[in-house]
């Protein structure tokens, strides 16, 4: 495994993540989650991504049973908050009250006193932004978390806290995770050129597409039964990608991995690694097989040339623009 900076900060994580959204408390069965962590920790990695309202909260508890016993200093724990977490008005959104309880419940779901880092999962129009970054900062210096991030924040939200935090001293943004992969490349225009510039890092969701550029779907085929796209909590955001013209894009790449030596999905993450604004590329997993195959991508270099044949073989497949495709749904 090879380890990154987490933007410019200090804070070194491996550049495979291990994300359990989808599939910690829900997709699969604790057991089996367990193994996959393991198998993470046995290949190197050390960064472990998770939110609060993945599973109700059972993504968290999941994570936090599997990482029990591990010495924390070898751990880098992220999580997140915004999204409903109750069914009452303050169960939500980036405001100071809903910030700090829903760290406070993190933190005993994950069995830790602090997060390495803690991430916004979303823009919250309803709230002043000088107020979220400012309870961020308090739980900085109150020693519960560590380094703050964002979730699919655009470039004008990004700025708008940095410009906060630099007028009243508060700490800054380090981190940005956003979807991003061969086919979706909306942060390159703006987003990565303000992170770069600012000293902000991605830490890049899906970069295989939800199994997408695995090459397991086939134009006109039915999608595998035990796939993502009939599961009833994954089909939803593999959807947009099912489409035919995208799918035989996806087989065009198959001749270019195997020359390269790497599977589908070994190349789609080194794809995403090439882009030295990503700190890391968070894989998930149902088996511990997927996550021994995904960290073979580590340290991986692709010329030039070949990313000139992607490009090519993707064509119009790729989308950098999302005004026009509706954007393929992310996090609910």
């Amino acid at each position: 495994m090879e380890y990154r900076h987490l933007g410019q900060s200090g804070l070194m994580v491996s550049e495979i993540a291990y994300g359990n959204w989808i599939t910690h408390g829900d997709q699969v069965e604790e057991q089996a989650a367990a193994m996959c962590v393991r198998a993470a920790l046995d290949e190197g990695i050390t960064t472990f991504d998770t939110a609060d309202a993945y599973a109700g909260g059972r993504a968290e508890e999941v994570l936090g049973r599997a990482l029990h016993g591990v010495r924390r200093e070898s751990l880098e724990i992220f999580t997140k908050v915004y999204w409903p977490t109750g069914d009452k008005p303050n169960d939500r959104g980036l405001s100071r009250k809903h910030i700090t309880e829903s760290l406070h419940a993190s933190l005993r779901r994950l069995q830790t006193d602090y997060v390495d880092l803690y991430q916004a999962h979303r823009y919250d129009h309803e709230t002043p932004v000088e107020e979220t970054m400012r309870a961020f900062d308090d739980l900085v210096r109150a020693g519960k978390v560590l380094y703050v991030g964002v979730s699919e924040w655009r470039a004008e939200e990004i700025a708008a806290a940095l410009r906060v935090a630099d007028e009243l001293g508060l700490d800054r943004i380090v981190s940005n995770q956003p979807q991003y992969n061969m086919l979706w490349r909306v942060i390159e225009p703006e987003v990565v050129p303000l992170c770069e510039k600012e000293g902000i890092g991605q830490l890049v969701f899906s970069p295989i597409a939800q199994g997408v550029l695995t090459g397991k779907y086939e134009p006109g085929a039915p999608p595998p039964a035990d796939s993502r796209a009939t599961a009833p909590a994954g089909s939803g955001f593999i959807e947009r990608w099912l489409r035919d013209d995208t799918l035989a894009a996806v087989q065009r790449l198959r001749p270019l991995a195997a020359d390269a030596g790497l599977s589908l999905a070994q190349l789609a993450v080194a794809w995403t690694l090439q882009n030295q604004n990503v700190s890391a590329a968070l894989v998930g997993a149902t088996r511990p097989e997927q996550v021994r195959e995904n960290v073979k991508a580590t340290g991986v270099r692709l010329d030039a040339g070949l990313m000139s044949r992607i490009d090519e073989a993707l064509g119009d497949a790729v989308i950098r623009d999302p005004s026009r495709t509706s954007s393929p749904p992310s996090r609910p």
